[in-house]
């Protein structure tokens, strides 16, 4: 990995890129909105400036020599396409990949956000020396990515990681305005943002809350960090709920590491001490005595990390394609 690579995390509200040095490093940053009504061929115009402007920060004599782009899903990565992503107001079937190779004129991967997230953890973070890692995001929803013996597992259909939907408890309530999964029980209705701010509406029906600002999810966290009882007690329901889909993981897959990402993520080990708390009672103890829970150590850095990865995969298989 001689070469500088761009990596790009293009979000619901906004597209963060990171020129990336040869050892890995970002070493310049570019933030604009992603004004998704606009349309792809707008965002690919603004992404290829702020590209332009990375590119005047080499060194002599460099360039850029591949750009990988991670974006929420559906997706496919195999032909760079994004599908019908519902944070992506009016973005549907769209060449992505194609649209940025034409318009920069260099090798681009495009993958989905989580699994890039999960690529920069394993080449770059919690997960480096490691064979095999969960990377889970916990923040507005749920999922996970799978690498196994350093592979992406897609599934059969490409729609591996959906874990937000697994069933932890069957006599729960339906909460599906939380999720939307229309799943009781499932993991999303008790860690996701939205459903910290759900369970603790309700722990506080009793109390005055008069004149109080509606809760979040963050603010439940912030929260709970400040000794607030119910607080807590969301928390633990949240980190416990956590630990019963990783111990399930655990038997399923024999994998030890797990990496928690996103935004609810945040609140650290008031969310993953429970989670490893309870993960032994969900588990035989010859896998539970193997599993790591632990925080992305990469934070918003992790999917441009693993957008650079995959850039530096373009450029491979391009050079392997010319000779």
């Amino acid at each position: 990995m001689q070469d500088w690579v761009v990596g790009i995390d293009l979000g619901a509200t906004k597209i963060a890129l990171g020129l990336i040095d040869p050892q890995g490093r970002i070493v310049a940053r570019r933030r604009l909105p992603t004004e998704a009504p606009a349309g792809p061929e707008a965002a690919v115009e603004r992404m290829a400036t702020s590209i332009g402007e990375l590119q005047a920060k080499l060194p002599p004599g460099e360039q850029i020599s591949a750009v990988g782009i991670c974006s929420p899903g559906p997706l496919n990565h195999e032909t760079g396409v994004i599908l019908d992503p519902p944070n992506l107001t009016g973005w549907r079937n769209v060449p992505l990949q194609q649209m940025l190779v034409d318009r920069l004129d260099v090798p681009v991967r495009l993958e989905h956000d989580a699994k890039a997230a999960a690529l920069g953890e394993y080449n770059y973070g919690a997960g480096r020396g490691e064979r095999s890692l969960v990377y889970i995001v916990v923040g507005t929803g749920v999922g996970a990515a799978f690498i196994v013996e350093g592979q992406l597992y897609r599934g059969l259909h490409n729609l591996a990681g959906e874990i937000g939907g697994m069933t932890i408890e069957r006599q729960a309530e339906p909460l599906e305005q939380l999720c939307g999964s229309g799943i009781r029980g499932c993991v999303q209705g008790y860690t996701c943002g939205p459903a910290l701010a759900y369970h603790y509406r309700r722990r506080q029906a009793d109390q005055p809350t008069a004149g109080q600002p509606p809760i979040t999810g963050e603010g439940v966290a912030l929260l709970a960090a400040r000794g607030d009882e119910l607080a807590l007690k969301v928390m633990t329901q949240a980190g416990e709920a956590l630990g019963v889909t990783v111990a399930s993981l655990a038997m399923i897959l024999d994998i030890g590491l797990y990496v928690i990402g996103g935004s609810v993520a945040k609140a650290g080990d008031l969310l993953l001490e429970p989670a490893r708390r309870t993960v032994p009672a969900y588990a035989f103890e010859s896998i539970a005595s193997h599993v790591r829970i632990v925080t992305a150590a990469l934070g918003g850095d992790g999917p441009i990390l693993g957008c650079g990865w995959l850039a530096h995969q373009a450029l491979e298989r391009e050079i392997v394609s010319s000779q």
